[in-house]
């Protein structure tokens, strides 16, 4: 699950929910979907004779506008299509609402969560870019947001994990991730900062 635009590509094209490997020499591309949906991550999995080779990403562009398809894909279905409830071994969908900090407009985006008892979980992994993603950006400053699940809307309030948080948080982060995609150490380590746990907590009405 970040905001950077791209160009977004023809809606029968984003939703032809492509699962395809495209090799080159010991690596290969997957843009993976999941039950019927294009999947928030885009991952380039190494697979490689190397077991400690690092991760390799697809280009940006490429990233960006799998972004944008998602959205639109949740956008053009109103909602049907685009999100997935977390489970204990696998990540879960979900669109969250943020202020942006310079526009003071509210910003869209679709991202990754686990649950946590009454808490959900993101990972701010930009990708596994090294500038940390926009929503994170705006969540510090308005912390007080909503984010539509497949169950409905809820208010919550965002912080960042403390440290022996993220070190549980991390820890339950990395069976769904690995499973899906593969080492989530290795990609951790693709950026030079540590990447912020961040919890959604329920807000009181």
């Amino acid at each position: 699950m970040p905001p950077t635009e791209g160009a977004v590509p023809p809606i029968a094209a984003a939703a032809t929910w492509i699962h395809k490997a495209v090799p080159t020499k010991c690596r290969q591309w997957t843009l993976i979907h999941r039950n019927g949906f294009l999947a928030h991550a885009i991952v380039a999995r190494a697979v490689s004779v190397e077991p400690k080779r690092a991760p390799r990403l697809p280009p940006r562009w490429f990233i960006r506008t799998a972004w944008a398809a998602h959205r639109a894909i949740y956008t053009v279905t109103g909602g049907r299509l685009g999100l997935r409830s977390a489970t204990p071994d696998s990540f879960g969908t979900l669109r969250l609402r943020t202020i942006g900090r310079r526009t003071g407009e509210e910003r869209k985006v679709i991202v990754g969560y686990l649950k946590d008892g009454p808490n959900l979980v993101l990972v701010a992994m930009n990708g596994w870019a090294e500038p940390a993603p926009a929503w994170w950006l705006n969540l510090q400053a308005h912390p007080d947001t909503t984010v539509d699940l497949p169950e409905g809307s809820r208010e919550v309030t965002a912080r960042v994990a403390n440290t022996d948080e993220r070190s549980r948080l991390w820890a339950k982060s990395v069976g769904p991730w690995t499973a899906a995609f593969g080492d989530l150490d290795s990609y951790a380590g693709l950026r030079s900062r540590k990447t912020p746990v961040v919890i959604l907590e329920p807000r009181p009405r």
